[in-house]
């Protein structure tokens, strides 16, 4: 009861001119990032990243709810207008929404679109925080081997969700370990890894390591494939003559896809979030192929199915709830900006984990209600006053726009710490992100391995510690022992050949 009360106290919170400009100004930025081709909103959290140094926790975290939110729904608009996602996310969206674009209802398409997005987000926040307390409960029951077996779950499926390329991200995953231990010894009072310089005492922070590998690694990607050929494409989006009552989707439409259809793909959507590292891709992936295999009308898919826009954008959006579990009840982040955001928590002193929820609940829930209310009031109401202009955003000039970013991303990473070598650390972050980006190797994988590895250490020595070094612990602390059988069952289902989805674009 306590936390129901907490719960609404968020929604209170949003009442305050402060934190509800913080809410509103975080939406359009993620909105920008979103639909900008090459900009996210995980982009966008990791330049803000160090203003939540000058700011209160509560406006920080309400911002980046709305910034995840904003931008998992705002890569829609560019996919389905020039066919250019604005996120990974949003590729089913482009399928269906770029061919009922060229036929004529580009608008009707964006409608749909919002639709699914404020339903799959809003029931995606619903089920987030009619669940936490009960994530909290059981968090509460694991103790330090099941922590280190959790932590270790995360990481392999972390590895084996892209299946084509596990020995790269072991070598990802394996990389931001090994630099996490750079520093002060996780249990001890000693410096290791520090190469002879004082520098290195203090360890490598969470900032530059963020900026690096998705601000600067990113400028860098868009700088090399940036297409001349595109600029054709973006003329004609600049043309298009879009009517406001035109994104209003005919009633019909939305029976005929049925509201089960947008509940079902937010319930997929949800479940695939809690997972670490799957993201809103692969989300949208499974709820677009259940969707397609239990339709009707199987045959519209890939020429234009509004039923198809649905279910992606019900279950991307909807995912935005589900990441957020791991990352408040574990440390463990269900995505890469849940990742950036957990680095929020940590530079305002909040230790994610089961109590966090029951000491600092008044901190946590007006997170929780931004999501709520992005979803369900910002994302029909911007796109009914700025739809129109949306598609505006491709024309900026890429020149000024990316050396603009180049500028934020770096006096940020100097400004968060006032350290030089910070900030060149987070240009060679960047530049070291770059190489393994365009040779495939997962940036999140090594992100994560870099958060991660430290609680993998502790949990590993201090569990054989209270063991006199004998391993077999893990396997005789039965919450242990679930992890590891959870591990190899989602090793198990990952790997194993797929489903075929020929008809699929």
């Amino acid at each position: 009861m306590d936390t129901f009360v907490s719960f609404l106290g968020g929604f209170e919170a949003l009442l305050s001119w402060e934190v509800l400009g913080f809410m509103i100004a975080g939406f359009l930025i993620g909105t920008f990032f979103g639909a900008m081709p090459g900009l996210t909103s995980v982009l966008a959290i990791a330049l803000l990243l160090p203003i939540t140094y000058t700011i209160d926790v509560v406006p920080a975290l309400v911002m980046c709810a709305s910034i995840f939110m904003a931008g998992m729904y705002s890569g829609s608009i560019t996919a389905t207008t020039i066919n250019i996602p604005g996120a990974p996310s949003s590729m089913m969206t482009a399928v269906e929404g770029n061919a009922l674009m060229l036929k004529g209802h580009g608008a009707n398409a964006l409608g749909h679109a919002a639709l699914g997005s404020m339903i799959g987000g809003s029931i995606g926040a619903l089920l987030l925080m009619a669940f936490m307390p009960i994530a909290g409960e059981l968090a509460l029951l694991i103790r330090t081997p099941g922590k280190f077996s959790l932590v270790l779950f995360a990481l392999v499926v972390i590895i084996i969700v892209d299946k084509g390329a596990i020995a790269k991200g072991i070598v990802a995953t394996t990389l931001g370990i090994m630099l996490a231990t750079v520093g002060i010894d996780v249990l001890q009072p000693i410096p290791r890894f520090e190469f002879g310089t004082e520098l290195l005492v203090e360890g490598i922070g969470l900032m530059p390591v963020v900026i690096g590998a998705f601000a600067v690694s990113e400028l860098l990607v868009q700088a090399q494939n940036w297409n001349l050929s595109l600029e054709g494409t973006l003329k004609r989006a600049k043309d298009l003559k879009i009517r406001r009552r035109d994104f209003i989707p005919p009633w019909s439409e939305i029976r005929e896809i049925g509201f089960f259809a947008y509940v079902k793909s937010a319930f997929i959507g949800y479940s695939i979030g809690i997972l670490p590292g799957a993201g809103g891709s692969m989300a949208a992936f499974v709820a677009y192929a259940d969707a397609k295999r239990s339709s009707k009308k199987p045959e519209e898919y890939g020429h234009g199915s509004r039923e198809g826009i649905a279910a992606a954008e019900s279950a991307n959006n909807s995912m935005c709830g589900g990441a957020f579990v791991p990352m408040l009840m574990f440390g463990i982040p269900g995505d890469p900006t849940t990742a950036i955001v957990l680095g929020v928590l940590v530079i305002n002193g909040l230790q994610p984990g089961p109590r966090l929820l029951e000491q600092q609940a008044d901190l946590i829930a007006p997170m929780f209600a931004s999501l709520f209310v992005s979803a369900l009031i910002l994302i029909p109401l911007t796109l009914y006053l700025l739809g129109p202009y949306f598609i505006k955003i491709v024309s900026i000039p890429r020149g000024l726009l990316y050396s603009s970013i180049a500028v934020v991303a770096l006096v940020g990473s100097y400004v968060a710490t006032y350290s030089t070598f910070q900030m060149f650390l987070a240009l060679i972050f960047g530049v070291l992100a770059f190489f393994l980006r365009k040779h495939n190797y997962s940036v999140v994988a090594m992100l994560l391995g870099f958060i991660l590895g430290p609680d993998l250490e502790q949990y590993l020595r201090r569990s054989l510690s209270f063991n006199d070094g004998n391993p077999i612990v893990f396997l005789t602390s039965l919450d242990s022992l679930a992890f590891i059988a959870l591990t190899v069952v989602f090793a198990y289902l990952i790997l194993r050949k797929k489903p075929k989805l020929d008809a699929i674009p």
